[in-house]
């Protein structure tokens, strides 16, 4: 048998700051600590998780003292569900930490020579704003060590069978357990409404959960979707197809929530959840909403990636469509480089001759032409396929040399392949949107063989979280 390790329990450790991922850092004899549950301020003990020679993790045991900053969550199942892990933090130093958080990735990993950052644009509405929610279904419900002592004290056994399901989000830190929601406030209601209306309507009918580890189970997630202007798809995902069940669920849920403008149902008998190579059926609807962003319309479908902060994404393209700096002559060719579902491109198209949008996923590039059809829209043109192997010479050729790119990438930031090849096209002018700045540092720095940084303005579309969005505008150096 091997042995087990002895806890290591670091004492009256003070936190300091965060670290580029979120987590909080505290220091221990010139050693990093990266720590969980805890905000700057904090002094506290630290049992380690990891203990490695120059860092290590951890999560508290014992509050010493409580930061002056810090604040009540306004949430029920703070540090449990796994989101909101920043609700503690008053908004406005959310926004400081966010900030910060770009420029040390921007010193530390680019090592790059950049302008003042311009002030973090915060949002105005940090409750309610996303449009888009994903709710599990269970068999697996979390118990947190608070309500196991509880029901220990009953001298009462948790039995899990008799739950009959959990709905709600991953526990942070596990894959296979379901924490219970009471009211998630991402999203404005009728949300948490229609989560627990086909919860209980699946529990009064014995209809069963989705068991993770058998692969068994009817109800597996539900997706709701929301526009500003009041629309609302909802996308009920079943494991199997109980034509009853499911067409008298379809039925309750039209006269239970009549603002539901679409309404469809997806089977998937698969063991992952995606939903890429599925096909959701239309009970109600056209099979899509529409969102608006300053004038343009947007066709959102089950499958559509669209930004999930759709009153900052307005935001966030006004940034980007300055940076372009797009003139009155409307002569310049815009590449739109992962161009998902042409949001961006199709944003800034009254201010350029030709939108040329590529992107990798083919069902992105036709909901991008269905919606520059939709905006009446004919300088705007969408291509599927590697942006490394599309923009040859051949390609420059019919559709012009850019004279701006706005690159668009995930959060694992653009392949080095993809960087080498804007250094060969040297644009003038390069917008680089990005989801992580750490990334972003990372290609910055590569790219500072030809391009200058010029602008750099962080975004927050996500309040209460550690995510946050970066505009950086970059320049062709004078002598690349």
């Amino acid at each position: 048998m091997r042995k087990k390790r002895p806890k290591i329990v670091l004492e009256d450790i003070l936190v300091e700051d965060y670290a580029a991922g979120g987590k909080a850092i505290g220091k221990n004899e010139g050693k990093v600590i990266f720590i969980e549950n805890c905000i700057p301020g904090d002094r506290l003990d630290v049992q380690l998780t990891k203990n490695k020679k120059d860092w290590a993790e951890g999560f508290p045991v014992q509050f010493k003292s409580y930061s002056k900053d810090r604040i009540e969550p306004f949430c029920e199942h703070f540090g449990i569900c796994g989101g909101c892990s920043w609700q503690s933090l008053p908004y406005e130093k959310q926004l400081f930490y966010k900030q910060k958080q770009v420029q040390d990735n921007f010193e530390r990993i680019g090592k790059l020579q950049f302008p003042d950052i311009q002030p973090i644009i915060g949002c105005a509405q940090t409750v309610g704003y996303r449009n888009k929610m994903e709710y599990t279904y269970s068999t697996k419900k979390y118990i947190s060590q608070q309500e196991m002592l509880a029901i220990k004290a009953t001298g009462e056994r948790f039995d899990p069978a008799a739950d009959k399901g959990v709905a709600g989000f991953h526990a942070k830190g596990f894959f296979d357990r379901v924490v219970e929601i009471d009211t998630c406030h991402l999203q404005e209601e009728p949300t948490n409404k229609i989560r627990k209306f086909i919860a209980q309507f699946c529990r009064l009918r014995n209809l069963p959960f989705y068991d993770i580890s058998e692969h068994a189970g009817w109800i597996r997630t539900v997706q709701v979707r929301n526009t500003k202007g009041g629309d609302w798809m909802v996308n009920v995902v079943l494991g199997y197809d109980a034509a009853e069940h499911r067409a008298q669920l379809m039925q309750l849920l039209q006269e239970k929530f009549p603002e539901i403008t679409c309404l469809l149902y997806t089977i998937n008998d698969k063991k992952n959840d995606s939903l890429y190579d599925l096909e959701p059926v239309i009970v109600k609807g056209d099979g899509y909403i529409l969102e608006t962003l300053e004038g343009f319309r947007y066709k959102i479908s089950p499958k559509s990636f669209f930004q999930t902060n759709s009153r900052q994404a307005e935001t966030l393209y006004r940034v980007t469509r300055e940076f372009a700096q797009l003139d009155t002559r409307k002569d310049q060719v815009l590449y739109d480089l992962y161009c998902g579902t042409g949001s961006i491109g199709i944003f800034c198209s009254a201010g350029a001759r030709s939108i040329i949008g590529v992107e990798v996923v083919e069902e992105a590039i036709t909901d991008a032409k269905a919606n520059a059809a939709l905006n009446h829209l004919d300088n705007c043109h969408f291509y599927a396929g590697d942006v490394i192997k599309i923009c040859d010479d051949h390609f420059f050729n019919q559709h012009g040399h850019p004279d701006v790119i706005i690159t668009d990438p995930p959060r694992a930031g653009m392949h080095e392949k993809l960087v080498q090849k804007l250094l060969e096209i040297a644009a003038p002018l390069i917008v680089y949107v990005s989801c992580n700045p750490a990334t972003q540092a990372r290609d910055l720095a590569l790219l500072s063989e030809k391009y200058e940084i010029t602008r750099v303005q962080p975004v927050d579309m996500f309040p209460h979280t550690l995510h946050i969005e970066n505009v950086v505008q970059l320049k062709l150096k004078t002598n690349a």
